[in-house]
């Protein structure tokens, strides 16, 4: 091919250059698009092109390469410009691998993944970057500009935010339903998004597994009428792996696939994850949806345009690009290390400090627990290039000893004792014991090593080797589960299958089905870990006790938490070591929230998994070489008694989140501590125009020099609807030496003052009074100031009211209303309501109730109170399919006036779309 084709011509606009690529392009050629796998186009000169290469904290899967802290360990930096800057290098790495392989490294990358951090339990926690979506907005942002590039035209890697949307539950997620108001939806889970797409930093979407008020999320209409609305440029939405085919499997909510892939392109995918390289089928139901006439070239046309808008922003298709010479000199280089090791010391949190820290005079520490000479990898993470673990980052600066802290057992069958095999082969039953050290993950998940070889116990095909070297992989099949049985002996459960340990007549332990086959074993101690950490700390200086979680178990993609207690092996360690030596330094290593029972503990730190130059950076911040930067970017509860129901994702109703919490936490949002002191004072705030401007002084009082991260809220204290008790608007990082003054600003336009209003389904700014506040913390606020907002007041609402827009509701689900778009309330039991505040009933004398039933039902509308106030109209709902709906008319009795309306459910499974007062006035 040459450059008279004008698709080629880099003076040409890109609109103009697709258009052109299109026009050549033979339907079936277009088609070959539509996959993950895109099929070349020969003639025309196109290469293959595949989209997705992971890259969440750092390149991964490729092999060795910079691995920096997880994704809620960036954000717990608050330093967008730091989060851009490790975007910055990841894309160089990327790219580095595509030039040596551009099959294998695809510069369509799936990151960053912005679903807000709603619940602490969800197992991927570590992946998300906050529970506030403003804050998520702005990470995202920064880390999606450093994938891109600083070329204006040319893209370096094309980022894709995932998972759309409301997707925070790994508990049969192919299946459950994210029940999601109207608020929620557009305070909390699309804002999270907006950003990133607005600012042109992301280029594509990828939407989430879940189902969404009862409709797929691949085929929401949020794709088209939200995000691409959002988008300056032409968005690529990408499906996740294997999704498309569980919309007939799993979802059962299409019959054949060519209808689901059909209605898919209509929605807004553009791209097929699908079979893995194996496009064939995927393509052959296009092709069917296109031979029915489910789908029209224009559509398929349409989702073209997206997947070729990428690749021509891409540079593919220009002589050059800015970014041809970047070459694998770039990966793992001294900069990145460099940068690795600044990411890491800046993400530190410090929660608790009773003077211990920073480390003065020590010459000894005792470096204890199952994470002291560890470094994990999560499935999202690159391969270590090479580790610094905690006991080698404070090994270079000053003595240490060391232990794992963790139980030497034997393990003993009636027939005789369990031994490993020397060379890694099947454990069995013998005459010698053999020993295995104990790892507790907590969330009764427990791990096994063989002594014998320092190889951990796991299971091929159905057999019980010892050959791995920890828990690893998809299918993690290292780890087990204790179940007692009689006279003190125990049953091994392996997690990843669900089935027992049993003992076959050659001695051999294999899995069976059968719990009652499973064999009795006996588990003795013969080292108790928490001894020997209680000696080793008795005679350090300082004890450094890392503790934490394991990426790929208690938690992970597929499987949530169901505690967030620290697990109990290494919880008494840290209770043990604290009673040797009071000089104890508790860290916590984990992408997610934890609690533990020692109150006494004098230092807490957390990180998340912080990458290649961990234990250096730890150091570094132990020994006062720098300040503690990191703040937290979610709540840490007490306890998960305090959290609702893991997949209400109604973070108003339920008080959830910073935001609406009226609990008193373990560790607020916001919250991480100083080796100084801040005082903040003169606090102005005042309206000038559309924007709100404030200002504070903060001041190092103390006497080193520190890091403060100034944080400013705030609260409408009149509303018509239930407000957040505070809501972050702003934070600036300052670093100040000893006794110097800074003054912070917070500029804040008005509008971003609003909330979502259901009566007209639009953003509205109330007239109301605020309340700004500033300081260190969501709960550790030092000044408010109060300001007044002209705005406008909610009017009554009246005539057509959409049942999904009510104001409160009890036992009812939102449900698709057509599966093509729109939300309706469907009953969940005897009695179930929705209320609509404040509705105008002036000159209303009829009442049209849009519902159906598969069973018939009846509703109600009372007024006041849906148990006792008086029944206004009455709606029998005759059977009737699934989507198909009766417009049911009542008189309405004598109700004049603005009144407070609940539509009661005399029956479950009654779905209602709507009610009309405005038909019949």
């Amino acid at each position: 091919m040459t450059m008279q084709e004008s698709f080629r011509d880099p003076a040409i606009p890109i609109p103009d250059r697709i258009d052109d690529l299109v026009r050549r392009l033979t339907l079936e050629e277009k088609v070959g698009l539509l996959h993950q796998y895109q099929a070349p186009v020969e003639r025309l000169g196109l290469g293959a092109f595949r989209t997705g290469t992971e890259a969440l904290h750092g390149l991964a899967w490729l092999g060795p390469a910079t691995v920096f802290p997880q994704a809620v360990g960036l954000a717990s930096t608050w330093d967008p410009d730091l989060v851009r800057r490790v975007g910055e290098a990841t894309s160089d790495e990327v790219l580095a691998f595509h030039h040596k392989d551009p099959a294998g490294a695809g510069r369509n990358v799936w990151a960053p993944v912005v679903n807000p951090l709603r619940d602490p339990r969800w197992g991927r926690n570590e992946e998300g970057y906050s529970e506030d979506p403003w804050l998520t907005g702005v990470m995202a942002t920064a880390y999606s500009r450093g994938l891109r590039g600083s070329a204006p035209e040319i893209l370096k890697t094309a980022p894709t935010l995932k998972h759309f949307l409301a997707y925070n539950n790994e508990t049969d997620r192919c299946t459950t339903s994210s029940n999601l108001p109207p608020r929620v939806l557009r305070e909390y889970e699309l804002p999270a998004f907006r950003a990133a797409i607005e600012e042109g930093a992301a280029v594509a979407v990828m939407p989430s597994y879940n189902l969404v008020n009862g409709r797929p999320a691949h085929l929401s209409p949020l794709i088209g009428e939200v995000l691409r609305a959002w988008a300056p440029d032409d968005l690529l939405v990408v499906s996740d792996a294997y999704a498309p085919g569980n919309l007939t499997a799993l979802q059962g909510y299409h019959d054949t696939l060519p209808e689901a892939y059909a209605h898919a392109i209509k929605a807004g995918l553009d791209s097929f994850t699908q079979d893995d390289d194996r496009s064939e089928a995927t393509l052959g139901h296009l092709r069917d949806a296109l031979s029915q006439g489910l789908l029209a070239e224009e559509d398929v046309d349409r989702a073209v345009r997206h997947a070729l808008s990428i690749r021509f922003r891409l540079g593919e298709f220009d002589p050059a690009t800015p970014y041809d010479d970047i070459s694998d000199n770039v990966v793992n280089c001294p900069e990145h290390q460099a940068l690795a090791r600044e990411t890491a010391r800046r993400s530190f949190v410090l929660l608790k400090n009773d003077g211990l820290l920073p480390l003065d005079g020590v010459t000894k520490v005792a470096v204890i627990g199952q994470l002291g000479d560890a470094l994990l990898e999560d499935w999202y993470s690159g391969t270590l290039p090479y580790a610094v673990t905690v006991r080698q980052g404070l090994g270079e600066r000053c003595e240490t000893v060391f232990c794992e802290a963790v139980d030497r057992v034997t393990l003993t069958a009636e027939a005789g004792p369990v031994a490993a095999d020397p060379a890694g082969g099947p454990l069995g039953v013998g005459s010698e014991a053999g020993a295995f050290d104990l790892f507790d993950w907590g969330g009764g998940a427990y791990a096994l090593r063989a002594v014998a070889t320092g190889r951990f116990v796991s299971v091929d095909g159905v057999t019980l080797v010892n050959d791995q070297p920890g828990p690893n992989g998809w299918e993690v099949r290292q780890t087990f589960r204790m179940e007692e049985r009689p006279r003190g002996t125990l049953a091994l459960r392996h997690i990843s299958t669900g089935c027992y340990v049993g003992a076959g007549d050659d001695g051999v332990l294999r899995l069976v089905d059968d719990a009652d086959q499973a064999v009795w074993l006996a588990m003795d101690v013969v080292r108790s870990g928490t001894e020997q950490a209680a000696r080793l700390a008795a005679a350090a200086d300082v004890a450094v006790v890392v503790v934490g979680d394991h990426p790929l178990v208690n938690g992970r993609e597929t499987e949530d938490r169901m505690t967030l207690a620290l697990a109990p092996g290494q919880d008494a360690v840290v209770r043990a070591v604290r009673k040797a030596n009071p000089r104890t330094v508790m860290v916590i290593t984990s992408g997610y929230p934890l609690t533990w029972t020692d109150d006494e503990v004098p230092a807490v730190l957390w990180s998340a998994h912080g990458g290649q130059e961990y234990g250096h950076a730890l150091a570094e911040v132990l020994f006062g070489d720098a300040d503690p930067e990191g703040r937290l970017t979610q709540t840490w509860y007490r306890s998960e008694q305090e959290l609702p129901d893991l997949l209400d994702y109604d973070i108003i109703a339920s008080d959830a989140t910073y935001l609406y919490f009226r609990g008193v936490p373990l560790h607020p949002f916001g919250h991480g501590l100083s080796y100084t002191t801040f005082e903040y004072a003169d606090l102005r705030v005042q309206l000038d125009g559309d924007l709100v401007r404030a200002q504070a002084t903060v001041t190092n009082t103390g006497p080193r020099p520190g890091v403060e991260v100034v944080q400013f809220y705030t609260h409408q204290q009149r509303s018509r609807v239930k407000q957040p008790l505070r809501r972050l608007r702003g934070f600036e990082k300052v670093r100040l030496a000893p006794g110097e003054s800074r003054a912070v600003t917070l500029t804040l336009p008005v509008p971003e003052l609003a909330f979502w209003d259901v009566t007209r389904s639009r953003f509205v700014v109330e007239s109301a009074p605020h309340q700004l506040m500033v300081g260190r913390s969501a709960t550790d606020l030092r000044l408010s100031a109060r300001f007044e907002v002209d705005g406008e007041t909610v009017p009554p609402q009246s005539g057509l009211l959409r049942a999904a827009a009510h104001d409160e509701y009890d036992a009812i689900t939102f449900v698709d209303e057509t599966k093509v778009d729109g939300d309706a309330v469907r009953s969940d039991a005897e009695g179930a309501w929705i209320l609509f505040r404040r509705v105008d009933l002036g000159g209303a004398t009829t009442c049209v109730a849009t519902a159906g039933s598969v069973e018939g039902g009846m509703i109600t509308i009372r007024r006041g109170d849906p148990l006792y106030g008086p029944a206004l109209a009455t709606f029998p709902v005759p059977r009737s399919e699934r989507y198909a709906y009766h417009a049911i008319t009542a008189t309405l009795a004598d109700a004049d006036g603005v009144h407070d309306l609940y539509a009661v459910f005399e029956n479950d499974g009654v779905t209602l779309a709507r009610l009309d007062f405005g038909a019949g006035a």
